[in-house]
């Protein structure tokens, strides 16, 4: 009797579960207007950056084109606001953008503070330095009474000051609004030095006048976990683009990739035909159909692809896959499974 009712129990929180996941909220305003609207950084080369022709690329511009082929079956359902970073989180809060794939660090205020929510990491990142070769600069150590040029308002501005007043060393700060600021006051050298994360300074430099004329410092002073956030409150919307990142992550671990996802339908393991839902339906949790990971692996491809095409050792970046490699592979990419 005492099972019976554990039944009845469980049965009744499914139900309550499931009628909360088809509550009215972000996904269906975006279903409503045909797309959703994620914000990007303005141009952040191998992030967010439009082409001659006003065409998105980038790993964050992919990440809400798999969220859009999740919920659509259709990738260029995305739609892409520009917005600077002191405009971000105003924009997601008040309902400008769904969703913000902006390359914006996940910090304890802004996760908490500000009413956002950050669903997992999409790239793990650090701050660095970048200096010119003919400084003869090879160690970020060598950079006591150096002009420093960044961007106001960033977790950048507290990390040097932290890392030069525990390295007792000292420096300029050179501040300005942008990064497109701060990257032209640099490369006229009224700088000595620019800092911001490791991967927007690999992109920074393809926009300088001699990029081979400029070299990276090995030293990664902080933890800056870039990662897509939305607004606090709705469980829906923020399951649907946590676990568009989980099924990235995971296909990659799988080897499922979208040149093989239709043949991978005929596998016989049964975590991939759960995950690409051949023989269940974990897509009726998030308010989508039973073949969300698939859509998302069809039209986008899996994390490594991703990574590979936007920043990887073949693009203008040049990155190695470093700590975002999978788990087995010595990272710290790694997803719950879909089970």
């Amino acid at each position: 009797m005492k099972f019976m009712k554990s039944l009845v129990v469980a049965s009744a929180i499914t139900a309550g579960f499931l009628a909360n996941s088809v509550q009215a909220g972000t996904l269906d305003a975006v279903k409503e207007k045909g797309y959703v609207n994620a914000g990007v950084s303005g141009k952040v080369i191998g992030f967010s950056a439009p082409d001659a022709k006003g065409n998105w690329t980038g790993m964050d511009v992919d990440f809400a084109r798999a969220v859009a082929a999740a919920i659509f079956d259709d990738p260029a359902k995305a739609r892409f606001t520009p917005v600077a970073f002191k405009e971000a989180f105003t924009a997601l809060q008040s309902g400008e953008i769904d969703l913000l794939t902006r390359n914006t660090t996940w910090t304890f205020q802004r996760d908490t503070k500000l009413g956002l929510e950050f669903v997992g990491t999409l790239f793990y990142d650090g701050q660095g330095f970048m200096v010119k070769k003919e400084l003869g600069v090879k160690s970020a150590l060598e950079l006591d009474g150096a002009s420093v040029c960044t961007q106001s308002g960033t977790t950048t501005e507290l990390n040097i000051s932290d890392y030069f007043t525990a390295k007792g060393m000292t420096y300029k700060p050179v501040v300005y609004e942008s990064a497109d600021e701060a990257t032209v006051i640099y490369d006229t050298g009224r700088c000595d030095v620019y800092t911001t994360d490791t991967s927007g300074l690999a992109a920074r430099r393809t926009t300088l006048g001699n990029p081979k004329d400029h070299i990276i410092l090995p030293e990664v002073i902080s933890k800056e976990p870039l990662g897509p956030a939305v607004r606090q409150g709705d469980q829906q919307w923020s399951d649907i683009v946590r676990w568009t990142l989980f099924a990235l992550i995971n296909a990659e671990e799988m080897g499922i990739t979208s040149k093989n996802v239709d043949e991978k339908l005929k596998s016989n393991n049964p975590a991939v035909k759960r995950f690409l839902g051949v023989d269940a339906d974990f897509g009726q949790y998030l308010g989508l159909s039973a073949d969300w990971a698939y859509r998302i692996i069809k039209h986008v491809g899996n994390y490594g692809e991703l990574y590979e095409r936007n920043v990887g050792p073949n693009t203008a970046l040049g990155l190695e896959r470093g700590v975002n490699a999978l788990w087995t592979d010595g990272g710290l990419m790694y997803a719950p499974p879909v089970r």
